[in-house]
């Protein structure tokens, strides 16, 4: 008898430092089938990053202590986190446009529920399966 094959909940880390949004964030990717944290500034976020690889990150650029910028960089130069997706979620259209070469996405706030779910669905879909 074998044992089973394990199955693993893919995991997002929302790092936003508006409460109610990081909660929207957090029940739009709950929907799409992900285990979800929340993680309100950056300082912390980066201390989170070390520990966990996330399958996927929302980003909001502007956070308390450390860049969302900065975290973008710290995550695209770490070999470790080469596999994780990162949703750049901002109010600022600019430095969206400016980042959304180092995202998967970016997305210009206000983000809906449904945009939200719809897209991360998608970006786990084209995710490549690791065996």
């Amino acid at each position: 008898m074998t044992a089973p094959i394990p199955y693993t909940t893919p995991f997002a880390l929302i790092i936003e430092d508006d409460i109610d949004l990081a909660t929207i964030f957090a029940q739009a990717l709950r929907a799409a089938g992900f285990e979800t944290e929340i993680v309100l500034d950056g300082a912390k976020a980066r201390a989170k990053l070390s520990a966990k690889e996330p399958d996927v990150v929302v980003l909001d650029l502007h956070l308390p202590h450390v860049s969302g910028q900065k975290l973008l960089e710290e995550i695209r130069n770490n070999e470790r986190l080469s596999d994780t997706q990162v949703i750049i979620a901002t109010a600022d259209p600019r430095l969206a446009e400016q980042l959304q070469n180092q995202a998967d996405l970016a997305l210009v706030k206000p983000i809906s529920f449904r945009q939200l779910r719809d897209l991360a669905q998608r970006l786990q879909a084209a995710r490549p399966k690791t065996e």
